[in-house]
């Protein structure tokens, strides 16, 4: 039987998916509200994680532990990457890894976390399939991307850390919490997909693009997520 938690960072990301559930139980744990119910018409938990790699790996771990969740969505807002992922558009992850390890020192490439098997932790290929599909489906009026998520705890306003992180990665977008989310799913072996609505472009318009956009940025998700989960 699916169970399939659903991630945001911030409330809204979540919101519109918490007002479209039914028969809703709430249990709090470790400053988190797990909301499990239904959402059209398929068994999932729904999660504000809280801005952050730490928040984000934890909050995966309790939906596999308290939960038992079979699959795990991430939704939220990134900034972009390529010039041609506009404000509006969303990327669907093939891989996801943190763009802020760096432990070179010791001969290990940009990004990657010593002893462990794996540079980037991968996207379960048929939910990136059925996420992109649905995107096209419910919004037709904007671009679908899939790619590379690269995460770090930190909001990119800046070209030249912008031009760096796509130097080193050639990710799409950047953003706080995926590659955590996908790094716990990957220890916990549980299929996973990070999607990312564009909210600014990661450089020195971010600041101003960013609270303009992200709500907007944030209903293309929603919407996705939405009709994805009966999908899976």
């Amino acid at each position: 039987m699916k169970k399939i938690g659903i991630i945001g960072a911030m409330d809204l990301e979540v919101e519109t998916l918490k007002g479209h559930m039914d028969h809703v139980n709430v249990t709090k744990k470790a400053n988190m509200e797990f909301l499990e119910g239904t959402l059209n018409g398929s068994s999932v938990v729904i999660v504000k994680c809280g801005i952050g790699k730490v928040n984000a790996g934890i909050c995966v771990q309790l939906l596999a532990d308290l939960f038992g969740v079979t699959h795990i969505i991430n939704t939220g807002v990134a900034g972009s990457l390529q010039a041609q992922i506009d404000i509006g558009d969303i990327v669907i992850s093939n891989d996801a890894l943190y763009h802020d390890m760096d432990v070179t020192a010791l001969g290990y490439p940009i990004g990657q976390i010593p002893q462990i098997d794996t540079f980037a932790f991968p996207a379960d290929e048929t939910l990136a399939s059925l996420a992109k599909a649905s995107c096209e489906k419910v919004n037709p009026d904007i671009h679908v991307f899939t790619g590379r998520v690269v995460s770090g705890d930190q909001f990119i306003s800046s070209k030249e850390v912008k031009n760096k992180i796509i130097e080193n990665f050639h990710a799409l977008c950047t953003e706080m919490e995926g590659a955590a989310i996908a790094h716990a799913s990957y220890l916990n072996g549980l299929p996973f997909v990070i999607i990312r609505a564009i909210s600014d472009k990661a450089d020195d318009s971010a600041e101003m693009d960013y609270p303009t956009f992200e709500k907007k940025a944030a209903g293309h998700s929603a919407k996705l997520v939405e009709d994805l989960v009966a999908q899976i």
